[in-house]
């Protein structure tokens, strides 16, 4: 009895502290991450467009990343959600304690849990293939001609 309370004060305890140091370091990463290498690539995108005329503060931008921004959370959210529920068929799978039942219903719960991981991963693929051909598409010029065509008589 002792050893069994033992194991799951261990198991919580461990599922604590990765949660910590793994928030811990994805946050430094995504951090350094965005501030050198994204923020010199949307400057001189950012440099670029300017130079060539175009418009950057166009309201049609700023619903575009509000949307990106939307989809963004709420993609996380079922990803922190089917992180949970994982664990949840973890925790299972190892409490069962050789009942084939329990067992079962736990590989039942991880196989759905990895389709659910499968079915965001191409949710946010697709979300980003989509946003990124409205963003090419709202820019001016963007069907390929010359800003600067030449017509006749003016």
């Amino acid at each position: 009895m002792r050893f069994k309370r033992f194991i799951k004060i261990g198991i919580l305890a461990a599922v604590i502290l990765l949660a910590m140091f793994s928030a811990v370091n994805f946050s430094s990463a995504g951090n350094f991450l965005k501030d050198n290498v994204l923020d010199n690539i949307s400057k001189d995108a950012q440099n670029v467009g300017v130079t060539a005329g175009y418009n950057l503060d166009s309201p049609d931008d700023k619903a575009l990343i509000l949307v990106q921004t939307v989809i963004n959370i709420f993609l996380s959210i079922i990803g922190v959600l089917l992180l949970v529920y994982i664990l949840y068929a973890g925790y299972n799978w190892l409490t069962a304690q050789g009942e084939e039942e329990k067992v079962t219903k736990a590989k039942d719960t991880l196989k759905r849990a990895i389709v659910g991981a499968i079915i965001i991963v191409a949710a946010y693929a697709i979300s980003i293939f989509v946003m990124s051909g409205i963003e090419q598409g709202t820019l001016k010029g963007a069907g390929g001609g010359s800003p600067n065509i030449y017509q006749p008589g003016g």
